[in-house]
């Protein structure tokens, strides 16, 4: 019972990122997006990476980089989030926040683990989840771009240079070169986005 009341806990922690903004957000000056918005869509890029990777025919275990970009940002319920420029004068004890969730959990070394090699960044597996962390970034910056945010083109260079896997740079050139709101406009000389006729 003391095991699942930890775990009760632990799941109550993890709601809280939906509630802890992405503070560099307020730098940039538009935007915004929480802590739990950016881990789902740095997991979803881990995906993809992954797949890249074997398209490649290199090995990869695909569930590790799931697991490190799903727990990646998980000490932030305790730290909140600090941007570049608050990490440039204060230190959050990440270490000691993930040790003191760790020592709760059955499972909590496991955790652990994942945020230590994903921190770390030796394997493959790190890398390609700290370049799903980076490409998140910059599919957010992209987006504020094109709806007119020009600070953001001064942040996309910084971020593109951070890249390590060369999926995950050829994939950022592309999202660079693609406008955010291709996936469903681009069809916009359809006669539907006129007539509205769900018929044709």
């Amino acid at each position: 019972m003391k095991k699942l009341n930890a775990i009760a806990d632990f799941l109550f922690e993890v709601g809280i990122l939906s509630k802890t903004p992405r503070s560099g957000f307020y730098f940039l000056g538009s935007g915004q997006q929480s802590v739990a918005e950016h881990i789902n869509r740095v997991t979803i890029i881990g995906y993809v990476l992954s797949k890249l990777k074997k398209q490649a025919n290199e090995e990869v275990d695909e569930k590790k980089v799931l697991e490190m970009c799903l727990f990646h940002d998980l000490p932030e319920a305790r730290t909140s989030d600090l941007n570049y420029t608050h990490q440039k004068y204060a230190r959050a004890d990440e270490s000691k926040a993930v040790d003191d969730l760790a020592s709760t959990l059955p499972f909590g070394e496991d955790i652990k683990a994942l945020i230590n090699e994903r921190n770390g960044g030796d394997s493959i597996e790190a890398r390609l989840a700290r370049d799903a962390d980076q490409l998140e970034l910059i599919l957010s910056l992209k987006e504020q771009l094109d709806i007119g945010n020009e600070r953001a083109k001064t942040w996309i260079p910084l971020a593109v240079k951070r890249l390590n896997t060369k999926e995950a740079q050829a994939l950022a050139i592309t999202i660079l070169e693609t406008p955010s709101d291709n996936w469903w406009f681009h069809d916009k000389e359809d006669p539907w986005w006129v007539s509205r006729d769900k018929n044709r």
